[in-house]
């Protein structure tokens, strides 16, 4: 609204320094409707020129009120032309301060250094310490505050000299024990170290330190202040959580003589990020029999431990705790405790909760689409993630990665790798950890060209030093066949961890390395890198794929002897599958008998196999008769039994297995296989005829399999496990999914190129001999990545050395 009619043009001063007051009055200090304010800032700035009142000497108040309010508007031209018509050390400080709230810090500096030394007072200087410290630049602050001390002697430092500079030099990275020491020095020496103000960013300052023995500093500080406020404490308390030492900041918050609410969150908060939720709770029962208000900071760090540690029905509690004070809690203090309640009940399984408590927020922010969205992808409702990710009205970086990341470990990689285009043809730029899930998405896909242009990109961005990157890159590589990219990657890693030597381990044991794996674990070992439970399952993987029964032994019992991991079920399911698979079923079995807990179907799943391979039929039918009362629903212990007895002949007891798996409605995975060619994956089935180069693939392959018999291949029908003429057979077999695939591959890719061909399920005896054949006729290399292992196929010979 503009100004109401001025009266006598005798009265103007008066007149404007009444609405000037008035203005600042109502919209100090930001204005609610900046438009509003700037007309109405603009119709008094227009009267003031019309009655020649600016830069008027007998009325310069009236010019420093309107630059003063102008800095509090989005116009900062304004107020700068005003100041460079009549500059002085107040204008300056209004303008010093409005830029630097706005970021424009070398235009703060500009109008502090236009103003001459001899006009700049203590304000002036104080606007320009503050405004670096809020930079964080302490090095300019510092510099500042040197001019004001060799100023002319009238001008001395004050108390916010004082807290604004040891606020900035708090900032600096390599903070050291003389910075503190010296300006503790300066704040005696100039008479301040009695003042509250100045006695809390010195305790402050003291605790961002991290050379030894400045608790004992501010402590000192502590000890000699005549009066302490909430900020004190709350200083203390948070400062010796930040050290790691709790204990302390307990001992410091049992001193407290009086009850601040601030200070019991620092301390339940403290407890919280130190994993002491049993203390944090302890403390929350106190300060509610004390009747101290909890309020949002409160339930949301009890909240938040509780989600992190599992606490479900303590979270519950707080719950009900929070719903009895809600109506207590404006929107804005709500938020955030509706958000971490979010968290609690999707951490805990409790998906419909969540979304109940989502749906019934009066008010959310990024962080609530965000936390809905990671429940419903951690709760496997990709579905729901979906739709909620489209709805989102602001989709921040976390957003995207959440989503990429679980679709990819939702098993839709294609979908992840379309959502990351997607991202970036919108210009929103991917993180690193963004960029690791399309590179995992490559590697499940196999789509090796793909993930080197994605190599590439990171390279561009810089993140090539990331861990989480370089790790997916290190498994992309792998997964693809690419072991020899695989290794340099890891080469070149600057700081690998564990993942990344367990990632490397389990490529060279998948691709048949396995000697090499075992060296590489025991480089790992001897480089002070401690392995986990992940790193023993890999190289008990390893000696499962290149034989190795006693090296696996010596691992296993390693475990608990050398490192303390207690074997878990799934390593004895190595270890079981490792022996059956060597022969030595009835040294598994007695391994069953000596395990600290029941067997679980990855147990009897790792029987059942051995006994296909052994033609060990009663203990293979007892296992299979465990996993049916455990998991009914899984097909692959009636695929393994039914392939069991079409292995040994056994037709009959083969279909009846195969009739029981229809009676109970559990379907078989299909098989197939895929492979990249130009940009796209190619998915072929068993008998495929729909894909476009079907019929030149079967000539090519008729062709072939000409040349594969006069080398001495033979088709080996056991591995057609139903009953049918051989002829049939034969046809079934020559069939498979991954020789369509490699032929395929074989026809469209560059003369000389490896063919990377990947299959859902395990390769089969017969195409196995069969592309040991292929290989050497066509004179190509042939990779198979198959569910298990990689076979890389060269010269009529395989990685896996027919152990496999």
């Amino acid at each position: 609204m503009p100004p109401p009619p001025l009266l006598a043009v005798a009265s103007l001063p008066h007149q404007c320094s009444v609405l000037l007051r008035h203005l600042a009055a109502r919209h100090s200090p930001v204005p609610s409707s900046p438009s509003s304010f700037l007309r109405t800032l603009r119709c008094l700035h227009a009267r003031l020129l019309t009655a020649a009142l600016l830069h008027d000497p007998s009325h310069p108040h009236l010019t420093l009120r309107l630059l003063h309010l102008y800095t509090l508007s989005p116009d900062l031209a304004t107020p700068a032309v005003l100041f460079r018509a009549d500059p002085g050390p107040v204008a300056a400080t209004s303008l010093v301060s409005a830029y630097a709230v706005a970021g424009r810090l070398r235009d703060s500096a500009a109008f502090f250094d236009s103003v001459p030394v001899a006009r700049r007072d203590t304000v002036l200087h104080n606007a320009m310490i503050s405004a670096f410290a809020r930079a964080s630049l302490a090095a300019p602050a510092v510099s500042v505050f040197r001019s004001l001390l060799a100023s002319d002697d009238s001008l001395r430092p004050d108390d916010y000299s004082f807290t604004s500079l040891l606020s900035a030099v708090g900032q600096m990275h390599d903070l050291a024990v003389s910075h503190c020491t010296q300006l503790h020095c300066a704040v005696h020496k100039l008479g301040a170290g009695a003042v509250l103000s100045v006695s809390n960013a010195l305790i402050a300052l003291y605790m961002k330190c991290d050379a030894p023995g400045v608790t004992r500093d501010a402590r000192k500080v502590l000890d000699e202040m005549p009066e302490k406020d909430e900020l004190t404490w709350t200083t203390i308390v948070v400062g010796h959580v930040r050290k790691g030492d709790v204990h302390a900041a307990r001992s410091a918050f049992e001193e407290i003589d009086g009850e601040f609410d601030v200070v019991w969150n620092a301390m339940i908060s403290g407890y919280v990020q130190s994993g002491m939720c049993a203390e944090a709770f302890e403390l929350f029962r106190r300060m509610v029999s004390k009747r101290i208000p909890p309020d949002e900071f409160t339930f949301t760090s009890l909240l938040s431990a509780c989600a992190n540690a599992g606490f479900f029905l303590h979270g519950k509690s707080v719950h009900g705790q929070f719903i009895r004070l809600q109506p207590d809690f404006v929107p804005e203090a709500a938020l955030p405790v509706n958000n971490a309640l979010v968290t609690l009940y999707s951490k805990s399984g409790k998906i419909a909760v969540a979304t109940k408590i989502f749906d019934s927020m009066t008010l959310k922010d990024v962080v609530s689409w965000n936390t809905i969205l990671s429940g419903y992808i951690e709760s496997g409702c990709l579905d729901n993630a979906a739709r909620i990710f489209k709805e989102m009205p602001y989709k921040s970086e976390l957003s995207w990665m959440v989503m990429v990341s679980g679709y990819v470990h939702g098993g839709l990689a294609e979908d992840a790798l379309k959502l990351f285009n997607q991202m970036r043809s919108e210009d929103v730029k991917p993180c690193d950890y963004t960029y690791a899930g399309a590179v995992a998405a490559c590697g499940e896909l196999g789509a090796l060209k793909h993930g080197k242009q994605l190599h590439a990109h990171l390279v561009q961005c810089g993140f090539e030093a990331s861990n989480s990157a370089g790790n997916a890159l290190l498994t992309m590589y792998a997964r693809c066949g690419a072991v020899k990219d695989a290794r340099l990657v890891f080469l070149v890693m600057p700081n690998v961890d564990s993942v990344s030597w367990n990632a490397m381990i389990s490529a060279l044991g998948q691709h048949g390395h396995g000697r090499e794996a075992l060296e590489l674990f025991d480089q790992m070992v001897a480089q002070g890198i401690y392995p986990d439970r992940i790193s023993f399952l890999t190289i008990l993987t390893a000696c499962n794929h290149a034989g190795l029964v006693d090296d696996g032994f010596q691992y296993f019992e390693s475990m608990e002897r050398d490192f303390g991991i207690s074997p878990g079920e799934d390593h004895y399911a190595r270890l079981i599958d490792l022996l059956g698979r060597a022969g030595r079923i009835g040294e598994a079995r007695d391994l069953i008998k000596t395990m600290p807990f029941e067997p679980t179907p990855a147990i009897w799943e790792a029987i059942l196999s051995g006994c296909r391979i052994n033609g060990d039929m009663e203990l293979g039918a007892y296992a299979a008769d465990q996993l049916f009362k455990m998991v009914p629903e899984h097909d692959g212990t009636y695929i393994l039994l039914s392939n069991t007895y079409s292995a040994a002949g056994r037709w009959v007891d083969a279909a009846r297995v195969r009739k029981l798996m229809r009676d109970r409605g559990v379907k078989k995975e299909p098989g197939c296989s895929w492979i990249e060619v130009g940009n796209k994956v190619h998915v072929f089935l068993v008998g495929d005829t729909k894909h476009p180069d079907a019929h030149e693939v079967y000539r090519f392959l008729e062709m072939v399999g000409a040349k594969m018999r006069k080398l001495g291949y033979v088709p080996d029908t056991k591995f057609a496990l139903q009953d049918m003429a051989p002829h049939e057979k034969e046809y079934v077999l020559f069939a498979h999914s991954e020789r369509l695939a490699v032929s395929f591959g074989l026809l469209k890719l560059p003369a000389g190129a490896t063919v990377t061909v990947l299959k859902n399920l395990k390769i089969c005896g017969d195409c196995h001999t069969a592309m040991m054949f292929m290989s050497r006729a066509v004179g190509r290399e042939i990779v198979v990545r198959d569910v298990r292992r990689f076979h890389h196929f060269k010269d009529g010979e395989c990685s896996c050395g027919n152990y496999w």
